[in-house]
């Protein structure tokens, strides 16, 4: 099994053109860390712990994420103030005390107002209200989307 396993690991790694050879691995995943490290600082002026506290084989990745999303670098089509509304109705419900914080903060900072805020947190538990409702009653799933004109 274990030569299995090692077997797809060596066939998946070899497909996308990368090598693992021990410290060598290792130091281009730091040198690759600390290169992103610099991209967060310059971006938001601080590198956060828990990026310096992320896998550093993998925070170039977690860092593309963030920015690419929520930072709008690409074709994102949300605005600001949206995607942080959205953030933090998601965050409510985790719940997620930094992500609160956080994106009650970034919120304010892109433009939103505490009644924007407000109903942001009220709508994501009105859907978990009926989440729970239709989920722990069992309804008709077909039935639901015919009720509300799908198909």
């Amino acid at each position: 099994m274990k030569k299995i396993l090692a077997t797809i690991l060596v066939v998946a790694v070899a497909g996308v053109g990368v090598q693992l050879s021990g410290p060598a691995a290792m130091a281009q995943e730091q040198s690759s860390a600390e290169q992103t490290y610099k991209e967060i600082e310059a971006a938001i002026g601080t590198v956060p712990t828990h990026f310096k506290a992320y896998p550093k084989s993998a925070v170039a990745g977690a860092w593309a994420i963030t920015k690419g999303l929520d930072f709008g670098e690409g074709n994102t089509v949300l605005e600001p103030k949206v995607k942080s509304l959205i953030n933090l109705a998601v965050a409510a419900q985790i719940p997620c005390r930094y992500c609160i914080w956080l994106e009650s903060k970034m919120a304010k900072d892109r433009g939103a107002s505490d009644e924007e805020i407000a109903e942001a947190v009220a709508l994501a538990g009105y859907v978990r209200h009926w989440s729970a409702v239709l989920n722990g009653l069992q309804i008709d799933f077909e039935n639901f989307k015919t009720e509300f004109g799908g198909e």
